[in-house]
């Protein structure tokens, strides 16, 4: 349990930087600092695509990293303060950069990627050091859980923090999520989050160094080379295409509800800070009842179909409160009935979000599992590592499909004043968040139907393993005895 609660707990680091720059770094962008939602959505879709060299980079040289710390845990040690650095900069560019929206630009796009570089510098070997704290099928959704779980709770240590301190009791008169200077103790408390969490974790689970599996033992090191066919061979596993196939769409959606979840609290729904607080009551229910139940799930229908059911459940409740509003169904903006509207919409989207998150963790070890199985060699950190940057990736798609949209088609200037916005300004807002965002999450439902990975057949990997660590140990043993005789 010691274990578990400090792994989880280094996945709320991660969090509170993701929740501070997918909740409000497009907004104090495009809104405060006045670049176009255009250049916004380009420079996080910069920044993520550079992933694409840092997130298997990473994962290649952590799956193969020898120190008597571990393969793991010196990535987890080195990441949190220049995390932390490149946040401070990004919310803090000098004024001579505010002054031309290309600098701002290339200032955004700069500190973004180095935010994102030390992010999967922690991110990849935490969750490769989870997948391998167990073997077993049910035992590591449990793990997992605890990842969830922790990731859940530094984003709300983050939601009420700045709702229901910096924006409403702070400077709600100043204009709250509108006024620059209030972005400073938020920025101050989500590094302190991060460094306190992730040096936690890294300290606090060092013990299971020792017990944690070693590196491949295939006579080769990393390089580039190396690194092409770990992915390639990575990639030729149907199972784990598919999952990758499932996350390309559902991230899609997430990217584009994250882009604009402020600008639809503040300018569809017209919710004042105060009010926009209490809307995490959906997460804080709905991620208790996915820690609760994932293992449930996972024993009594397996996690191909429990991932299918939670990602159509996940797109359909995550835009309905929406798309109910676009046919005059939702309640007055506003109004606390509104706000429990959406609430009790959300429980349900959280819920399944929570599963299938938790879900696709344990899913990724197990296809682990079947990587070792065939090849003999332990690579956890590659199979994360291509799925932390597909995710960042199409997420980073949603970004720019959201900016081009507020500027294009949604035609959202800079500086507006809620209250004020056209109303078929907020109808095509609405269209963007609602109808065309859950498109993307239900054709992830139907790729993730391909995973293919039960019981019955995690079960014959683990006996296939056990047979191949046997073989290797009585090797072992047979060639000590013949170096003594």
């Amino acid at each position: 349990m010691r274990t578990k609660l400090w792994f989880g707990i280094g996945a709320t680091g991660e969090s509170a930087t993701n929740w501070i720059f997918n909740a409000l770094t497009f907004l104090y962008y495009q809104q405060i600092l006045g670049l176009s939602g255009t250049l916004t959505g380009l420079a996080v879709f910069l920044a993520i695509a550079s992933d694409a060299v840092t997130d298997p980079l990473i994962g290649s040289i952590s799956d193969r990293f020898r120190s008597k710390y571990g393969r793991r845990h010196p990535f987890m040690f080195v990441a949190p303060l220049p995390l932390a650095a490149s946040i401070l900069l990004i919310f803090n560019p000098p004024e001579t950069v505010v002054d031309s929206q290309t600098v701002l630009f290339v200032w955004f796009t700069a500190f973004t990627i180095l935010m994102r570089t030390f992010t999967t510098l922690f991110a990849v070997p935490h969750l490769a050091m989870g997948a391998e704290l167990s073997d077993d099928y049910i035992q590591r959704s449990k793990v997992m859980s605890f990842n969830n779980l922790f990731t859940f709770y530094g984003g709300f240590a983050m939601h009420c923090f700045v709702w229901f301190f910096v924006f409403d009791a702070l400077y709600a008169e100043e204009g709250g999520q509108l006024y620059g200077p209030a972005y400073t103790p938020i920025v101050w408390f989500c590094c302190a989050v991060i460094v306190v969490a992730i040096l936690g974790c890294a300290w606090f689970t060092r013990d299971q160094i020792p017990n944690l599996k070693p590196p491949p033992d295939d006579g080769h090191g990393f390089t580039l080379m190396r690194l092409a066919l770990d992915m390639w061979e990575a990639v030729k596993n149907p199972h784990y295409r598919y999952l990758l196939l499932g996350l390309f769409f559902l991230s899609m959606t997430i990217g584009t509800h994250e882009t604009l979840g402020i600008y639809m609290n503040t300018f569809f729904w017209e919710l004042t800070p105060y009010q926009i607080g209490w809307l995490i009551l959906n997460n804080v229910i709905g991620y208790h009842i996915g820690f609760a139940l994932t293992a449930i799930a996972h024993d009594r229908f397996d996690k191909r179909w429990t991932i299918v059911a939670t990602a159509a459940g996940l797109s359909f409740f995550w835009s309905l409160a929406v798309t109910l509003r676009l046919f005059d169904l939702a309640p007055e903006n506003t109004s606390w009935d509104l706000v429990a509207f959406i609430v009790g919409i959300g429980i349900f989207s959280s819920a399944c979000g929570s599963i299938l998150n938790i879900s696709v963790m344990s899913a990724l070890a197990d296809i682990s599992d079947e990587h070792e199985a065939n090849t003999g060699r332990r690579q956890e950190g590659i199979f994360y590592s291509a799925r932390t940057f597909f995710a960042k990736l199409t997420n980073g798609i949603g970004h720019v499909v959201a900016g081009i949209a507020i500027d294009v088609y949604i035609k959202l200037p800079p500086g507006a004043v809620p209250g004020e916005v056209p109303a078929d300004t907020l109808f095509r807002l609405g269209v963007v968040d609602g109808p065309f965002a859950m498109i993307w999450g239900l054709l992830a439902a139907v790729f993730y139907a391909g995973y293919r990975i039960d019981k019955k057949y995690h079960a014959d990997i683990q006996r296939k393993l056990a047979a191949m660590r046997a073989s290797k140990r009585a090797k072992t043993d047979e060639q000590a005895s013949v170096a003594d005789g």
